[in-house]
């Protein structure tokens, strides 16, 4: 009897040891590939350990992780914003041409570009709210309006200082210096601006999302809409808080952009709509959580950043890229999800 004692305390321990095994693999997927990839390429290049190429990863995943934070929001709801691509970029045309065209400064064009991402966030929930049309068909819809009239005033031309209206009258403004601090400064010389937006939005939206009555609701909104109206929540005004929220932030990394770039480049925003979901999806997979989350998208972007700078710094194809980033995604999503499909 106790040989089958000791048999049966083995096989339980055995299988706790699996199980913590598995769960340790689970939650740490995504952070066991990001040092695979830092020690991978540290030692194939050893500069880009350097600091400032660190630095610059950071920068260059800055804007993607801010409009991605605004993704993750309205995937907590159960929803899906694909206009913040197109938000970010009318944001960057909209910044350049309050100052080069209407002569604005920073501090009057700021308010306004974000202004001008939350009037595009309310448009997106009145639709999906009001008139009930789905998330993705409202925002899909907004995307493409957004697409085609940031070009207008300009009659498709970028803008920058003594561009040519339409009119035929030449533009008299400029960019202003002290909105190009946005995107072009650093803190103590070493830490870019755009870094510390990036870990203040991170910062702030966690403790909203994760600690706040807010935040709960929102999740809960996503995880049984009818059980939190049922509760006593307005379902109704959480959908409008998530969608204005992530329109002020993709207009922030359209702002962002205008000010590292000093002009309203028309293919500005090309690539920000697959990086932010990319990086919202990753989020998914950090510490195993299964579900939307700030903290999570923060990290998938540097993730994204990390592999893209260490290929070309390996000088990769470029037409290889998009394939290994879909690669990484699926790979770290097969670990959460795989690794626990028997987990209940």
């Amino acid at each position: 009897m106790s040989d089958g004692s000791v048999q049966i305390g083995e096989k339980g321990k055995s299988a706790r040891e699996a199980f913590s095994l598995k769960e340790l693999v689970r939650r740490g997927a995504v952070f066991f590939l990001l040092f695979a990839l830092i020690v991978i390429f540290s030692f194939a290049q050893p500069a880009f350990i350097n600091i400032n190429n660190l630095m610059s990863i950071l920068q260059a995943v800055s804007v993607v992780a801010i409009i991605g934070a605004g993704v993750t929001i309205t995937l907590a709801i159960g929803g899906f914003d694909l206009s913040v691509g197109a938000v970010a970029a009318s944001s960057v045309m909209a910044a350049s041409y309050a100052m080069i065209v209407l002569d604005l400064n920073a501090y009057q064009t700021v308010p306004l570009v974000l202004v001008f991402g939350a009037l595009v966030g309310f448009v997106n929930s009145f639709l999906i709210v009001r008139l009930k049309v789905p998330d993705l068909l409202a925002t899909l819809a907004t995307m493409f309006l957004l697409t085609g009239l940031q070009l207008i005033p300009t009659a498709g031309r970028s803008i920058s200082v003594g561009l040519i209206l339409p009119s035929g009258a030449t533009a008299t403004g400029k960019v202003d210096p002290a909105f190009l601090t946005i995107g072009r400064s650093s803190l103590f010389g070493t830490i870019p601006l755009p870094v510390i937006f990036m870990l203040v939005v991170a910062l702030v939206l966690d403790v909203l999302t994760e600690r706040t009555r807010l935040g709960r609701l929102l999740y809960a909104t996503g995880g049984n809409e009818a059980a939190t109206r049922l509760a006593g929540a307005n379902v109704p005004r959480l959908k409008t808080i998530a969608y204005v929220m992530s329109g002020v932030l993709a207009s922030l990394g359209g702002i962002i952009v205008a000010a590292r770039v000093g002009r309203g480049d028309v293919s500005s925003g090309a690539s920000l709509l697959m990086d932010s979901v990319a990086a919202s999806l990753i989020g998914f997979a950090v510490l195993g959580l299964r579900r939307p989350n700030v903290l999570g998208t923060t990290i998938g972007a540097v993730f994204v950043g990390i592999l893209l700078n260490g290929l070309t710094m390996l000088n990769a194809p470029y037409y290889t890229q998009d394939f290994i980033k879909g690669a990484v995604l699926v790979g770290a999503l097969a670990l959460t999800y795989g690794i626990s499909r028997g987990k209940t």
